[in-house]
């Protein structure tokens, strides 16, 4: 058991608080909404009725599409983009998809490699991208549910404010869907790029995500 969490303890970790955050999102979104029913004269509702609501579906949705969008953007830009001196980058002349050697794919694969890695043909194009396909469909359809609920929400507000609803397309086209979107990418993409700028000056000692301390700012794609 021990060595079990020992070996899982990165995943088991953000699991946990995940699910901490996203339980304290509900609640507080739950007693949040419930105000705003009480001002607007309303009913309130139950803690069910909340988390299979659209209104907690658009703001969870949200988060987690402009998420993987980052990681989307920044597994692909990595693969031709390089920063001198970062560690979130890769070393200046490794730029490109690198060769069969390099990946240890296919005839240079070893015994430990994955078995579509020993492969040629479309099982090899496949797992070579799988993971980048995983986070740009993950994306997709976060974006997809998030503009669903959105517009079921937006419905509503206008609904008991006897406004016109909107079609989904009208919804997506809008400046409330674009707003409510645009905030969540600006803030990533300033995440991701203070991220491979601080770390070439910056160090935290034992981190993957920094180099050695005693790296020279210059040094690229070094990792402590």
């Amino acid at each position: 058991m021990k060595a079990a969490l020992r070996n899982n303890g990165l995943s088991l970790f953000f699991g946990l608080i995940f699910l901490l955050a996203l339980l304290g999102q509900g609640l507080t979104g739950h007693a949040l909404f419930n105000e705003e029913q009480l001002s607007a004269g309303l009913d309130e509702i139950s803690l069910g009725q909340y988390l299979t609501s659209s209104s907690f579906a658009v703001d969870v949705s949200e988060n987690w599409q402009s998420e993987y969008l980052q990681f989307l953007l920044y597994i692909t830009a990595t693969i031709w983009l390089v920063q001198r001196g970062s560690p979130e980058s890769k070393e200046l002349h490794k730029t490109g998809l690198e060769s069969d050697k390099q990946q240890l794919v296919a005839e240079y694969s070893n015994a430990k490699s994955p078995a579509w890695a020993r492969a040629r043909g479309w099982r090899l194009t496949v797992f070579s991208n799988s993971l980048g396909a995983t986070m740009g469909l993950i994306f997709v359809l976060s974006w997809l549910v998030q503009s669903i609920a959105g517009n079921s929400a937006y419905n509503e507000e206008q609904l008991s404010n006897f406004q016109q609803p909107a079609a989904w397309a009208e919804y997506v086209a809008s400046a409330e869907f674009w707003n409510r979107t645009l905030q969540n990418w600006q803030s990533e993409f300033l995440a991701v790029g203070s991220m491979v700028v601080l770390a070439i000056y910056l160090r935290q000692r034992g981190s993957p995500e920094s180099k050695p301390v005693g790296s020279a700012h210059d040094d690229t794609g070094a990792t402590g």
